[in-house]
């Protein structure tokens, strides 16, 4: 059997704004973005640059409850990691894009890592494995 995450739905305040950071901070790619009428909601796909498969479906908040969850998605955890081959290159240029590390890089057992906020609060990883872990 072979099985993969294809996408992680990501809760957002509004489709334009969260595509902006993920495209021209986070230097993400637009895979797909694509307005269904029927539902009157759009399609927003992106991926980080490399050869992963996993992408994040940039999902528009639909009622009050759901708005809720907008920048806490996993409870105040860090919900989501970015694996890089470069941790400098990559902490250096997102730092210059403005985005806001909440814990400096660390060495680690596994690897340099250190924590960042996406536009709305929710955490991130930004972490080089040195160790061999995926």
């Amino acid at each position: 059997m072979k099985q993969s995450i294809a996408h992680i739905a990501l809760v957002v305040r509004d489709y334009d704004e969260a595509i902006d950071f993920y495209v021209n901070k986070l230097r993400f790619k637009l895979v797909e973005d694509t307005y269904q009428p029927e539902q009157d909601k759009r399609w927003v796909i992106v991926r980080p640059p490399g050869d992963g498969q996993t992408s994040l479906l940039l999902a528009r908040a639909s009622n009050s409850h759901q708005e809720t969850f907008i920048g806490n998605q996993s409870g105040g955890r860090v919900f989501l990691f970015l694996q890089t081959d470069d941790f400098r290159r990559d902490y250096t240029a997102m730092t210059e894009a403005g985005i806001k590390f909440i814990r400096e890089p660390k060495e680690a057992p596994y690897g340099t890592v250190a924590v960042f906020e996406d536009l709305y609060g929710n955490l991130w990883d930004l972490v080089q494995v040195t160790d061999g872990r995926a």
